[in-house]
């Protein structure tokens, strides 16, 4: 008995877990945004920010997924061709703020 009771905790939490990484974002409402905050860079390629409905220059970023994405665009990134501020350089903006708008450029992107 005791046995199926771990193995049961056990796949609850990890249901709970991956229920929380996949968490759904909002693109359409990412588009305002997106249009306050996001577009000086990702409208131009500003400091190597992939363009808007560039699918060649988004397609490798899409590939992490939209969890990794969210969480370089909240807590800021520098990679190989460019850096991403925290928040698009915006302390004011949520997380969730944060995740629509990425989605919003996926949806846009692919």
């Amino acid at each position: 008995m005791s046995r199926f009771l771990s193995g049961a905790i056990c796949a609850l939490f990890i249901c709970s877990i991956s229920g929380n990484a996949m968490a759904a974002y909002n693109g359409a409402a990412g588009k305002t945004v997106y249009d306050a905050n996001c577009g000086t860079c990702h409208n131009t390629g500003m400091m190597g920010a992939p363009k808007l409905g560039d699918k060649t220059g988004w397609a490798p970023r899409i590939a992490t997924g939209v969890p990794a994405l969210v969480a370089h665009s909240v807590n800021g990134y520098t990679g190989k061709k460019g850096m991403m501020p925290a928040k698009g350089g915006n302390p004011k903006l949520t997380a969730t703020q944060v995740g629509d708008a990425v989605q919003y450029m996926v949806d846009k992107s692919k």
